[in-house]
């Protein structure tokens, strides 16, 4: 169980220290916090189930190339918001982290790297993602371009630039479309599924669950972003409205499910799954409500958030399976 000291925690320069290949790589790829990669890859696999379901069939070489290109641009965004937060001040003054899931990932303010450095990885991710974004251009069209440009754009503003979405109480919006919408629909269009109206009920969940991750994120680092200007929707809202927020998220995301369901666009049972995470995201809301002062509780809710994440994207996963395998 965390304890008051996971407050002060960061990762060890000690650790990442070394400029042979092995260590300059690890600590490369530890800059971008790997561990929320499933908040990407996830709505990837969501969509590209929906899409086999559609069409009766999967093309591996579009799908390795979609999921590279996204988990690439999501590891951009992570590097480059850690820039921006250097730059803004938030996480040199953030006291209250809970690391390693909120307050950045600490390389920059620890001397791993410089940010110099961090914002080099950044713009080479991103290279890396257009590279890949142009064979699949070459391979489905220029389409491509569109959802790749979207997400590209979102990722970058949610940080970095003049009017960075986060600073203006949209972040959760940008994120819940960046890491929602654009890739379900994405990987759904890319293995022949139609752009509609029940694909895009279909990214709904995806898309409230991992604005639900941003959300609770945000909860511990109130004071340092409400200092530096940083205003996100717990800054603006305070803990008991940001409360309701993440249930009505949580509970949108239950209720969408529920309608496709009823519709015929999944199972009659898909419902099932995400009505049984909500007792989590109640619990998730309470300790939304007492904030840092509770940190077991804060770090356990943090940690049920990103397990609803999982849970429902590959729930759904299996129901768009089911739906064309047993109609």
């Amino acid at each position: 169980m965390p304890s008051d000291s996971s407050r002060i925690a960061d990762p060890s320069p000690q650790n990442f220290a070394g400029d042979s290949f092995p260590q300059t790589a690890r600590r490369l790829f530890n800059a971008t916090r790997p561990k929320f990669f499933p908040a990407s890859a996830l709505p990837v696999l969501a969509g590209t189930a929906w899409g086999i379901a559609a069409s009766g069939r999967f093309d591996f070489l579009i799908f390795a190339l979609a999921l590279f290109a996204t988990v690439c641009v999501h590891a951009a965004s992570n590097v480059l918001n850690d820039v921006g937060d250097e730059s803004g001040g938030t996480d040199k003054q953030n006291e209250d982290r809970i690391y390693p899931y909120t307050g950045g990932s600490r390389f920059i303010q620890t001397g791993i790297m410089s940010a110099t450095e961090m914002a080099r990885l950044g713009i080479s991710l991103l290279t890396v993602a257009a590279i890949a974004g142009l064979l699949l251009i070459a391979l489905k069209g220029p389409m491509v371009l569109y959802f790749g440009l979207a997400g590209v754009v979102l990722g970058i503003l949610y940080s970095l630039g003049p009017a960075r979405l986060a600073s203006l109480g949209i972040g959760e919006t940008a994120v819940a479309i960046g890491f929602g919408v654009i890739p379900v629909a994405g990987a759904a269009w890319l293995q022949g599924a139609t752009l509609n109206t029940q694909l895009l009920l279909f990214s709904l969940p995806v898309s409230a669950w991992v604005a639900a991750i941003l959300l609770i994120n945000e909860v511990p680092d109130v004071v340092a972003d409400g200092a530096t200007g940083k205003r996100t929707l717990p800054v603006r809202l305070g803990l008991d409205a940001t409360a309701v927020v993440y249930v009505l998220l949580q509970v949108a995301a239950a209720a969408t499910t529920g309608w496709l369901a009823i519709t015929g666009g999944l199972p009659l049972f898909a419902p099932l799954v995400p009505a049984v995470l909500l007792i989590l995201a109640f619990k998730a809301g309470f300790a939304i409500r007492q904030g840092i002062a509770d940190r077991p509780a804060m770090t356990r809710a943090i940690e049920g958030t990103l397990a609803i994440h999982t849970i429902g994207c590959i729930w759904l996963l299996a129901c768009a399976l089911f739906q064309h395998w047993w109609p």
